[in-house]
């Protein structure tokens, strides 16, 4: 997709690359709504989920979307797991460990999720989203990323 913004370069994204925990889930479990959005945003994006898997649902939470969950250990993996995608990749997360894969990303979505948002993630962030259900829909909506983004 790209998103050409009046008064700005145009935006190309390819990879959508989601936080798991305190962005998709609450302790471990997809969050209401997630699902059936992500199943749409997939049809957009090639999707990636990271995870520290604090509470051990990655392997289920994978079977039920049938997007790959990638366990990680730090910020920094998340970082390197988005430089080798390439310069085509949103974003999307909530914690301080997001803060490193903000920095190579194309757009930069912060979600005020479950467990809260990590000042320093919010200070680099393209959009501030309220919820998930919000980050996703604006995912499928590139007039309204358009809109939000322009000069």
């Amino acid at each position: 997709m790209i998103l050409e913004l009046p008064g700005q370069h145009n935006i190309e994204l390819h990879h959508a690359v989601f936080d798991m925990n305190g962005t998709l889930a609450k302790d471990g479990e997809l969050l209401d709504g997630v699902t059936t959005l992500l199943h749409q945003v997939s049809q957009r994006y090639i999707c990636h989920i990271l995870t520290g898997d604090t509470f051990g649902t990655a392997l289920s939470v994978q079977k039920e979307l049938g997007i790959p969950v990638t366990v990680v250990s730090s910020g920094d993996e998340k970082a390197k797991y988005v430089t080798e995608l390439g310069t085509n990749v949103v974003a999307v997360g909530n914690g301080f460990n997001d803060y490193p894969m903000f920095q190579n990303s194309a757009l930069k979505i912060v979600v005020l999720g479950p467990e809260g948002t990590s000042g320093k993630t919010l200070s680099i962030a393209d959009i501030v989203a309220p919820s998930i259900v919000v980050a996703l829909e604006l995912l499928l909506s590139p007039q309204r990323l358009i809109a939000t983004l322009r000069s």
